[in-house]
C-alpha cells in the first residue's frame, strides 16, 4: 500500500511545544518541550481547545490516584508518571499542520494532554464534521463514557430513569437516555439544573425532592461521586432494577449500606468505565467506532450550553486549580 506523501500547512518550523505540566500536589506550569518531526504514521497539531475533564483532572491534581492505578489511569498519550510530574488531558482538538496531504487543515479530535502543539498516531486522530464546533468536539471524551455507560445499562425505551449527578457526564447521559422513546427521565442533583434538563427533554430535582420517587426507577445512573449519592440511587431503584456507578472516587473509601432491603429487592449495582468496550459489543465496536459515535452525537447545538468556561491556556496554572474545585463549573475549555 503506498503512504500519503507528508505534507505541511505552515512548514516545518515548530521544534518546541508548550505542554501543562502537573508538577506537584495543587501546582501546574507550563513547560516548553521538544517537539518531534512527524513521521510518516503520525501528524503534527496545533492545538484549538482542550477540555477539562474536572473529576479525573482533579484527583490527578490533589495527588490521589490510587499507586494500584498508576498503570490504569494513564491517558494514551501522557507524558510523566504518577503522581508527579505528568502532563495530562484527554480532550484537545485541532488543527492538522502537518501529515498526509489530505489532511492538511483538518480538524480533528486526539486523546491527548494539554499542549499547544503535539505529534500523534495518525490511529489516534477522529476528524471532526465540518460544521461541528471544535469547542463543542472537546466533550467528545465525556461523551464516549456516557455512550459505554447507556451500553452497560442496558437501558430502554419506556423506562423510569434517574440521573443522579448534574455535572458534565451526568448530563450527557441524561442527554442520551431522553432519547429513548417514551423514556421518563429525572436529573438529581442540589444545584438548580432545571434548565439544562428540561432542555433535553429531563425533570430535575434536589435530592430531597427526589426521595419521593423511593422503590420507582427502572434504572438509575450515578455520577455524583459524593457517597451519599450513590445511598440515594439505592433508594430510589425499583425492585430488581439495575444501578450504574460512574463514580470514580480515586483513594477515597466510600461506606454504603448493603443491609436491609438491598438483598431481598434483588438489586444490581454494577460499574461502567469507559476503558473497556462492554463484552457484548466487544466483537463488532473498535475504539475508533465508538469515539466516531461519540462526535456523530454532539451533533446537537443544545450541548454548548454545558461548557460554561473558557480560560486561556497561558492562565491555565494560575486559574484551573479554582475551576476543578468550583461547583458552578460544568465543563471548562482551554483556549489556545
Amino acid at each position: 500500500m503506498t503512504k500519503e506523501p507528508q505534507a505541511s500547512l505552515r512548514g516545518s518550523t515548530h521544534k518546541t511545544a508548550t505542554g501543562l505540566w502537573v508538577k506537584s500536589a495543587r501546582h501546574y506550569a507550563l513547560e516548553k518541550m521538544d517537539l518531534p518531526a512527524p513521521g510518516p504514521d503520525q501528524a503534527l497539531i496545533r492545538t484549538v481547545f482542550s477540555g477539562v475533564s474536572r473529576g479525573t483532572e482533579r484527583l490527578v491534581l490533589t495527588g490521589q490516584i490510587p499507586p494500584s492505578e498508576y498503570q490504569r489511569m494513564r491517558a494514551p498519550l501522557q507524558q510523566g508518571d504518577f503522581p508527579f510530574p505528568v502532563l495530562y488531558g484527554y480532550a484537545s482538538c485541532g488543527v492538522v499542520e502537518e501529515g498526509p496531504a489530505p489532511m492538511i487543515g483538518q480538524t480533528v479530535f486526539c486523546l491527548h494532554p494539554h499542549q499547544d502543539r503535539f505529534v500523534a498516531p495518525l490511529s489516534m486522530l477522529a476528524p471532526l464534521p465540518p460544521a461541528l464546533p471544535a469547542k463543542r468536539g472537546t466533550l467528545a471524551a465525556n461523551m464516549e463514557t456516557a455512550l459505554n455507560a447507556l451500553w452497560d445499562s442496558g437501558a430502554s425505551a419506556g423506562d423510569r430513569i434517574v440521573v443522579i449527578g448534574g455535572g458534565l457526564v451526568g448530563l450527557l447521559v441524561s442527554f442520551l437516555v431522553c432519547r429513548l422513546p417514551g423514556a421518563e427521565v429525572v436529573l438529581v442533583d442540589p444545584l438548580d439544573r432545571s434548565a439544562l434538563a428540561r432542555s433535553f427533554g429531563a425533570g430535575w430535582l434536589t435530592p430531597e425532592q427526589a426521595e419521593t420517587l423511593a422503590g420507582s426507577a427502572d434504572l438509575v445512573f450515578h455520577t455524583s461521586a459524593n457517597p451519599a449519592g450513590l445511598s440515594l440511587a439505592l433508594e430510589l431503584a425499583a425492585d430488581e432494577a439495575k444501578i450504574v456507578e460512574m463514580s470514580w472516587y480515586g483513594q477515597k473509601p466510600v461506606s454504603l449500606a448493603l443491609g436491609e432491603s438491598f438483598h431481598a429487592r434483588r438489586l444490581q449495582l454494577i460499574s461502567a468505565q469507559v476503558g473497556r468496550i462492554p463484552a457484548d459489543r466487544a466483537a463488532r465496536w473498535t475504539y475508533q467506532r465508538r469515539m466516531a459515535k461519540a462526535i456523530d452525537l454532539l451533533d446537537d447545538a443544545r450541548l454548548d450550553a454545558l461548557i460554561t468556561h473558557s480560560i486561556a491556556f497561558a492562565e491555565a496554572p494560575a486559574q484551573l486549580p479554582d475551576l476543578l474545585t468550583s461547583d458552578a463549573v460544568i465543563a471548562t475549555v482551554l483556549t489556545y
